[in-house]
């Protein structure tokens, strides 16, 4: 059984491994490999399940000895930003990202500030996957979800110093100013609803905020990184430079422009990319992508001779690719980017550092001109994971596909490491072509993997 993805630890809130007896197992664990001299950082987002974690994750943390510094609601990257800053033995953060409410998920951060390598995680599985039933607990889900046991329960009272401490750090890694610059700011009702406006208000944006009153189970739902139309539309609405749209722990951004259109992680690092250069703040190794990215990215970059890597769909996977090679930038179609600045993804951080360009360089609309391939993605659930090149289905029908693209585009077909989903990407040279070939691949998958 596998229990970490490719974003930590995910799933349904109060069912295994999200228990309670889990969290507080997980603490323990946590703490016992931090070392006891230094605090351990506690932090998560606005659903209603993430208190009782976050308690529990305390008292775990606490049997080892260690001391917790709980910051309460903040982005999760404003835990890896909080761990350096004091200097912390290592960091938590409760998030499903862009999960809905009913799920949850753990992502644990090293003293160095980096998400736990694979092999931390795969120990601490094992030791998860061997505990599981030993006490009795099984993790009904109302003790996780509506049992009514916050932070303050297990003496864990969030310090908002530490807040504080996170908008510093954003202001000293992008010192932008950005007097009277409208912005609209979709924060998905998560965990960026308050820290996001501060920070560029603090820059000097006159921020809209929209989707910022979180009710524990509102996050993600119809708003926020995936659900960015209502931002865009705000956006030209009101007149405002741009917009921008952060999933439920701010670790990605989705943007628009000042006439709503609405530019994805792949837009940003063309923006980023060209204005670094320019500056001289490029190396020469570039940027790297994923391989969800799109094409047009990748030949556009060459025109402008800028190197580019695709790395494996994760945060870790681009880091890891950035630090090979000594790229600065990287980043991820979803919106999910790493800069030098930090050690995790930061939308907060994203965001400050565009707007900065806008003020800079002129309106949005004019910056992002990403000539993108037609490219459909789609999100297909699945009952079953199997591996795709050994069911013959599956496989005739991504033969079929690629012959029918005739190396005019490409297909690539991946599960999510947090979801039940299979996503499927089709690019070609004809929009209506690579629908068609979307379509055939989503009805045999379904057909094979439900």
């Amino acid at each position: 059984m596998k229990l970490f993805g490719t974003d930590g630890l995910r799933g349904q809130a109060g069912a295994f491994p999200l228990d309670p007896a889990s969290a507080r197992l997980l603490g323990e664990e946590v703490g016992r490999r931090a070392g006891g001299s230094r605090p351990v950082v506690l932090g998560g987002d606005t659903r209603e399940s993430t208190p009782a974690l976050l308690a529990e994750l305390a008292r775990g943390l606490s049997r080892a000895g260690s001391t917790v510094a709980s910051a309460g609601v903040v982005p999760t990257p404003a835990i890896a930003e909080l761990v350096l800053a004091l200097s912390a033995g290592a960091g938590i953060s409760v998030s499903a990202s862009h999960n809905p409410y009913e799920d949850n998920g753990i992502k644990i951060f090293g003293s160095d500030g980096r998400k736990w390598p694979d092999e931390e995680e795969e120990r601490l599985e094992q030791t998860l996957l061997a505990s599981r039933g030993a006490d009795g607990e099984t993790g009904g889900r109302g003790d996780a979800v509506q049992g009514g046991r916050g932070e303050e329960d297990a003496g864990q009272a969030a310090d908002p110093q530490l807040a504080e401490i996170y908008l510093s750090r954003l202001a000293e890694h992008v010192p932008a100013r950005l007097d009277g610059l409208a912005i609209v700011m979709d924060t998905g009702n998560g965990a960026a609803f308050q820290v996001g406006p501060e920070a560029l208000r603090r820059a000097g944006a006159r921020v809209t905020a929209i989707a910022d009153r979180p009710d524990g189970r509102n996050i993600n739902a119809g708003c926020g990184a995936l659900h960015p139309e209502a931002m865009a539309a705000e956006t030209l609405g009101s007149g405002a430079a741009m917009g921008v749209a952060f999933d439920g722990d701010a670790d990605r951004a989705i943007f628009s422009d000042e006439t709503g259109r609405i530019l994805d992680g792949d837009d940003v690092l063309w923006i980023l990319a060209r204005d670094w250069k320019r500056r001289g703040l490029l190396t020469d190794a570039g940027i790297v992508g994923t391989v969800m990215s799109n094409f047009g990215l990748e030949a556009g970059l060459a025109r402008e001779g800028i190197a580019f890597r695709r790395a494996a769909v994760g945060d870790r996977n681009v880091a890891q690719l950035m630090e090979e090679s000594g790229a600065r930038i990287g980043g991820e179609t979803s919106g999910h980017l790493i800069l030098p600045f930090s050690p995790a993804g930061d939308g907060i951080q994203t965001a400050l550092l565009l707007a900065g360009i806008s003020a800079r360089g002129g309106p949005l609309s004019r910056l992002a001109t990403l000539e993108k391939m037609p490219q459909v993605v789609r999100n297909v659930r699945v009952d079953r994971r199997v591996t795709l090149e050994e069911n013959s289905g599956v496989s005739r029908a991504v033969a079929r596909a690629e012959g029918a693209l005739d190396h005019r585009g490409r297909v690539y077909l991946r599960y999510s490491g947090t979801e039940p989903l299979l996503r499927i990407l089709v690019e070609g040279s004809e929009k209506e072509a690579v629908i068609a070939i979307a379509d055939e691949l989503e009805s045999a998958v379904r057909k094979e993997l439900n």
